[in-house]
């Protein structure tokens, strides 16, 4: 068997193994040390497990979609928090990923509803606002009585512009906030601790 090479040395591995180390190491976050130790570990679970776990993953891929109100991650038409009757639905938080809702839930500070924009604003990367849920967010605020939207979007260049830039096309029909960072310049939500983030919401201040 001729060796293999991860992580820039020639390891030996047979080749089903050095397949199972190669497809863990697209993870994000996840290099080539991270990705032997789970593999090994994988290889050591009884069969019974590695299919529940190989089953999860089709499902999930199969049954998470968007939700169709929000574009937060759901197995339903329409999620879970949009779905809540007890959440206050005057009030829209824009996030730029599912990662930011799961971390502002956390805080548990929120009781309002969600949008996500699938991203930011970023031209080197190939996303204008035309790739992004802008005008499904702008349409949802001028057609229900939204009386805040809360922008809640990482603080970064490309964030800033995201930010400034739906802000713009929000005001005309709401009131429209901001969150109030206590993270430095290129910091992202879901990094954040929930007190961090509470407090960032109490003092959010309305976009200029």
């Amino acid at each position: 068997m001729s060796p293999s090479r991860l992580g820039g040395q020639a390891t030996v591995y047979t080749r089903p193994l050095a397949r199972l180390i190669e497809q863990l190491q697209r993870l994000p976050g996840v290099g080539p040390k991270t990705a032997q130790r789970l593999a090994l570990h994988i290889l050591k679970r009884s069969e019974a497990e590695v299919q529940a776990l190989a089953q999860a993953l089709v499902d999930a891929k199969k049954q998470v979609g968007f939700c169709s109100v929000c574009f937060h991650l759901s197995a339903e038409p329409v999620c879970e928090i949009c779905r809540n009757q007890n959440r206050d639905s005057t009030t829209i938080c824009v996030v730029a990923d599912s990662r930011d809702v799961i971390a502002l839930e956390k805080t548990r500070e929120y009781r309002g509803k969600y949008h996500v924009l699938g991203g930011v604003i970023s031209p080197m990367d190939g996303m204008g606002p035309e790739q992004l849920h802008i005008q499904q967010l702008v349409r949802r605020v001028s057609q229900h009585d939204i009386k805040e939207v809360i922008m809640a979007i990482s603080p970064s260049v490309e964030g800033e512009t995201t930010t400034l830039y739906v802000g713009q096309l929000l005001k005309p029909f709401t009131k429209v906030t901001r969150i109030a960072f206590g993270l430095p310049m290129g910091g992202d939500l879901e990094y954040a601790d929930e007190v961090t983030l509470a407090r960032a919401l109490e003092g959010r201040r309305e976009l200029d």
